[in-house]
């Protein structure tokens, strides 16, 4: 584990580092500075030049890295990564329940639950940390970026660990509602239970037939809106996709899904078509109290294009 870091984060982010290697007694070190050695051990697109020259680069003292200093074996070196430039997702992250250990909120869609990959800023938890001045705040189960709805993160890491396990045990009980068409030869309710599998790489998940069960949904139609319907599913089970593919297998694919039926070619930046699926309500006992906890999404279906923002319920165009 490294030391603590000399540097604060900065946009809701701790600091990155890397180390040097330990010293072979057997032979001269490969590299004669720290500048030389940062060189071969960060990625080419890496200003290292340029971090130097601006002393961005820190030892566990606080003090800056120089071009010239010696190279030293087993030591850690300190530095803010480079954020790209990300398009501002429209829509507000809706504050649902705040207390000591746990923050729940509605998030829009098109925000990533974590920083990762093109989406690093643009994050419920790097926007939440900056926000609230909570530096150790982190989500406690997923939700996909184009997902809307309830997120529940833990304040301080202390707490994570006992609110993840409700989601591992599946002691959480999760209802879903979804926009879709409406088969008037589907009979409903249906529980549909298969196997999902999605593997890394691929956009889309699949079911695979004849293997053991690892995904389950309950669906029914809750209310119609002309040619849609809205549907509440209750899942037991929490696969990659698992809802999106399971309405798709049922022929009624969710309104604005890019990836079912079919992959659509959509730009990064374009928050014009939300995927109408919406984690709307959360319910448990509390891990630490016992109380009993439920907690309902602000937002509604259909959710508005582009701004994502609350949505009182307007009808969709039959």
């Amino acid at each position: 584990m490294p030391p603590r870091s000399p540097l604060p984060p900065r946009h809701g982010l701790g600091a990155a580092w890397v180390r040097t290697p330990d010293r072979d007694k057997n032979r001269v070190a490969p590299w004669p500075t720290m500048g030389a050695w940062l060189r071969e051990k960060l990625p080419a697109q890496v200003d290292v030049t340029a971090m130097l020259a601006g002393r961005r680069f820190v030892y566990d003292s606080g003090r800056p890295v120089r071009e010239d200093d010696a190279y030293l074996p087993h030591t850690f070196v300190w530095f803010h990564r480079e954020l790209r430039e990300e398009p501002e997702v429209p829509g507000a992250i809706h504050v649902v329940h705040r207390d000591d250990r746990i923050v729940v909120v509605d998030k829009p869609p098109f925000l990533s639950s974590i920083p990762r990959g093109r989406h690093v800023r643009q994050s419920v938890v790097v926007r939440l940390r900056e926000e609230l001045g909570l530096p150790e705040l982190s989500p406690v189960h997923r939700l996909d970026r184009v997902t809307s709805g309830l997120l529940m993160l833990a304040v301080e890491r202390r707490w994570r660990g006992p609110y993840q396990s409700l989601f591992h045990a599946r002691q959480v009980s999760k209802v879903y509602r979804a926009l879709a068409p409406v088969r008037e030869d589907l009979a409903l309710p249906v529980t549909v239970r298969n196997h999902v599998r999605k593997e890394r790489g691929r956009w889309q998940a699949e079911v695979v037939e004849g293997a053991p069960v690892n995904a389950e949904t309950v669906v029914e139609l809750e209310s119609r809106q002309g040619r849609h319907g809205v549907y509440r599913l209750t899942p037991s089970t929490g696969r990659t996709h698992q809802l999106r593919l399971h309405l798709h297998g049922l022929g009624i694919p969710i309104v604005g899904d890019p990836l079912y039926p079919e992959v659509l070619d959509v730009a990064i930046d374009d928050f014009t078509t939300p995927l109408q699926l919406l984690a709307s309500e959360l319910a448990f006992d509390d891990p630490i109290d016992g109380t009993r906890r439920h907690f309902r999404a602000l937002r509604s279906l259909p959710l508005a294009a582009e701004s994502g923002a609350v949505n009182p319920g307007r009808s969709v165009g039959s």
